[in-house]
């Protein structure tokens, strides 16, 4: 007995540590026989194939615990890389394609490039399932810019369709994507430049003082002149004579210039209205915007702030943006009434104002168009010289009414003129120069 547990206590401790100061080192301890080592290696492998894997996982979990970290180390990398699965080259093994071709269109652009690299298996499931085709529709879907870009370049043709056999391969959609890019960066930096191709529509008739209002879609543009009668301009059929559809006013001419105008919007639960004269000074009767609730009529609130009537106001949300004969545009929370920023730039009155998600554009009295950074307005840290990005100068006369979108600016003025300012089909004479002055102010991008 006393041989057999001199025999034994060897093999149980084959580590043992030799400690120096701060330092420690692990020292192999010599095996006595190596031949009754793999008997008994055979005869405990043995035994565990023979148990259930509870009772194997058991055993694994005490023999683990009465090993030191230095061991647990080395099964740890030994465990590692049979822990690993690559679903993506497995899952089409087992006839299941279509389960690994939808976990990697969840993948962005740059996730992408990168999954096509990793091995053949990876870049044939890509290829195959079409992804930067489908990458390119989901964007389309969620994206007004991707949306409008499609159609106006004209690769919408090739998508949300089954592929035809002898239709584009990924290859083409992989090479489109990164040409989009490039666009989208391009019409931003236009924006931010100032850089555009202009379109100039001449409204003059006898008759004519003015195109005071206006309004486009994808097909025509339709503008309200002073000369009592409504325009339509076929996009298709630009530059050329538009179709004149003629409008008599049922008010006397000196009548027009007196009536009382009110004007109102609503959207959601609030109503928000305004009241401007129609005298050639524009002597506004009500000098701030009120809010009303739609389910029961009831005034909410009062906008305190601007100094003289208010000329113009479109509101989204919580978000108002309100343009006075103050020379100042307004941003307002809706909720709370409180005044977010205060834009100042214009010299004559704002007669007109419209937003989206990133900008404002604004057109003046003083016959100048505004675009401004909208995320940078309603940051309470951004310094005012940042807001403005770009004055566009082409109007002779006052800027009466505008609309945009994520391409064009079209406006009207008191000159007798639509001018459509495009960002995305700009000349390449253009690129470098600028038409419009820049008003000396900074842009930081975002």
């Amino acid at each position: 007995m006393e041989d057999q547990n001199e025999d034994e206590s060897p093999k149980k401790n084959t580590l043992w540590q030799i400690s120096n100061g701060t330092s420690s080192v692990i020292v192999s301890r010599k095996r006595p026989s190596e031949g009754n080592y793999e008997k008994e290696k055979d005869l405990c492998i043995k035994y565990f194939d023979q148990w259930s894997e509870s009772d194997q996982v058991e055993f694994v979990e005490h023999l683990i615990s009465r090993m030191c970290h230095y061991q647990h180390g080395h099964i740890n990398s030994y465990l590692k890389p049979m822990l690993q699965r690559d679903f993506i080259t497995a899952l089409p093994e087992q006839g299941l394609d279509h389960i690994a071709e939808n976990i990697l269109s969840y993948l962005d652009a740059r996730s992408l490039c990168a999954a096509e690299l990793v091995c053949k298996e990876w870049q044939r499931v890509i290829s195959e399932g079409m992804l930067w085709k489908k990458l390119i529709e989901r964007m389309v879907r969620t994206d007004p810019l991707w949306k409008g870009l499609s159609e106006r370049r004209g690769w919408d043709q090739y998508l949300f369709k089954n592929r035809p056999t002898d239709g584009p391969p990924n290859s083409f959609y992989r090479s489109l994507y990164p040409k989009i890019i490039q666009d989208i960066e391009t019409i931003e930096s236009n924006w931010r430049c100032g850089r555009h191709n202009l379109q100039r529509i001449q409204c003059r008739s006898e008759n004519s003082k003015g195109v005071y209002c206006l309004q486009y879609d994808d097909e025509k543009i339709i503008s309200g002149l002073r000369d009592n009668s409504i325009k339509t301009h076929s996009w298709f059929r630009l530059p050329g004579r538009a179709h004149s559809l003629s409008f008599r006013s049922a008010f006397p001419s000196k009548f027009f210039f007196r009536v009382l105008f009110f004007l109102m919007k609503f959207e959601h639960n609030f109503c928000l209205t305004y009241k401007t004269s129609s005298s050639l000074k524009i002597e506004c009767l009500q000098f701030f915007p009120q809010v009303w609730s739609t389910s029961t009529c009831e005034f909410v609130r009062t906008l305190n702030g601007h100094k003289r009537g208010i000329a113009c106001l479109q509101y989204r949300d919580r978000l108002v943006v309100s343009g006075s004969s103050d020379n100042t545009i307004r941003l307002w929370d809706i909720e709370c009434g409180a005044c977010l920023r205060v834009l100042e730039g214009h010299e004559e009155l704002v007669r007109c104002i419209r937003f989206d998600n990133k900008r404002i554009v604004s057109g003046a009295y003083d016959g100048k168009i505004k675009v401004w950074d909208l995320q940078a307005a309603l940051d309470p840290r951004a310094p005012a010289s940042t807001l403005c990005l770009r004055t566009l100068v082409e109007h002779s006369g006052r800027v009466f009414r505008l609309q945009f979108d994520e391409f064009q600016i079209i406006s009207s003025s008191h000159d007798d003129t639509i001018l459509i300012w495009d960002f995305l089909n700009v000349p390449p004479s253009a690129q470098n120069e600028t038409r419009s002055p820049s008003r000396t102010y900074t842009y930081i991008s975002r």
